[in-house]
């Protein structure tokens, strides 16, 4: 099988309630805003499938430029499904990590600003302190902080 050099992720799509609190969320985790605008029109509705759309967007990127996550508001349709309350092992979207300095000092500020830890802060062996945390909206997130001899 050929590789295909060019394939890469070039971003993650999350649809949420409120665009500003969001932006405001993962900002608080070290995303930077790239751009917003709204995304309407016949080409939109054909990639969708949903035909006719209003969609505000947000571009947030990392701080290294690789990895972008795009947050959708659906002004029409509305959205037809809440998946933000599904337990870890529910079919389909799951959750982003991020790989975080200080797993300790990012939870303690996302909690401040209405964020919960899903479980506990864990150790796996000499590699990582990982968590799930929901934003204030119920969005689930994953935190990562690689430790030992990396």
């Amino acid at each position: 099988m050929e590789s295909n050099k060019l394939l890469r992720i070039d971003n993650v799509g999350i649809v949420v309630e409120s665009l500003d609190d969001a932006i405001a969320f993962f900002s608080e985790i070290g995303l930077k805003l790239e751009g917003r605008t709204i995304v309407e029109g016949d080409w939109a509705g054909r990639v969708t499938g949903l035909v006719s759309q209003r969609v505000e967007i947000a571009m947030m990127i990392t701080p290294d430029g690789h990895s972008r996550l795009e947050l959708s508001k659906f002004i029409t349709p509305p959205t037809v499904s809440d998946h933000r309350t599904s337990p870890v092992n529910a079919l389909g979207y799951l959750r982003v990590m991020f790989t975080v300095e200080d797993i300790d000092e990012l939870v303690s500020r996302l909690i401040k600003h209405g964020a919960r830890l899903v479980g506990d802060v864990v150790q796996y062996e000499n590699s990582y302190r990982l968590c799930y945390i929901r934003a204030s909206d119920g969005l689930l997130i994953g935190l990562a902080q690689e430790i030992g001899d990396k």
